[in-house]
């Protein structure tokens, strides 16, 4: 895409890739934290700008609209705008530090078949940009208790069936992870 999405645009986006999220939300409690996110920044959209932005994601290939019968439209999110939705929604993801580390290590592993390498490599970059530090090839470490944001990432690219979290208690080179993470 050319040129950078409003503020707008963005926040139209990430509710239309938040719906569509919400029926693939694992945990009721991702379920309702996307629900409320998505309710509060509603509200704050203006009727106006919410025209403009949605021709400008209209022309730009992030949405697709269908008229009804009744004359309203759908709009629904496309395959490209899902991946813009998810640049934007993965930058304000942060994985909250714990006052006392409880001494677990949270891991994401991944086994994803080649026909699914796009989605693969987007959940690769996700994880990186979240925090986490590639410890092998598909294999993800952070010391922080992160299930809810690491459920969002792997529901939105439809990475659940070849997408395990661990959490571990000891590791054998542990002490090079401690200093990454300043532990």
């Amino acid at each position: 895409m050319a040129r950078k999405l409003g503020s707008t645009a963005q926040k139209t986006l990430l509710l239309l890739a938040g719906g569509l999220t919400l029926g693939l939300a694992g945990s009721p409690t991702t379920y309702f934290k996307i629900v409320k996110a998505i309710a509060r920044d509603w509200k704050k959209i203006n009727e106006e700008e919410l025209h403009q932005a949605i021709k400008n994601l209209y022309r730009s290939k992030l949405v697709s609209a269908k008229k009804n019968e009744n004359g309203s439209f759908t709009l629904t999110i496309t395959r490209k705008g899902q991946k813009v939705a998810l640049n934007y929604k993965v930058g304000n993801i942060i994985i909250p530090t714990m006052k006392k580390w409880d001494g677990r290590w949270r891991m994401v592993v991944f086994d994803v078949p080649e026909k699914y390498r796009i989605g693969r490599d987007a959940l690769r970059r996700a994880l990186k940009q979240i925090g986490f530090l590639e410890y092998q090839k598909s294999v993800f470490i952070h010391p922080f208790e992160c299930k809810d944001e690491i459920d969002f990432v792997v529901e939105f690219f439809r990475m659940r069936p070849w997408a395990r979290i661990v959490v571990a208690e000891s590791i054998d080179d542990d002490l090079r992870l401690k200093r990454h993470f300043n532990l």
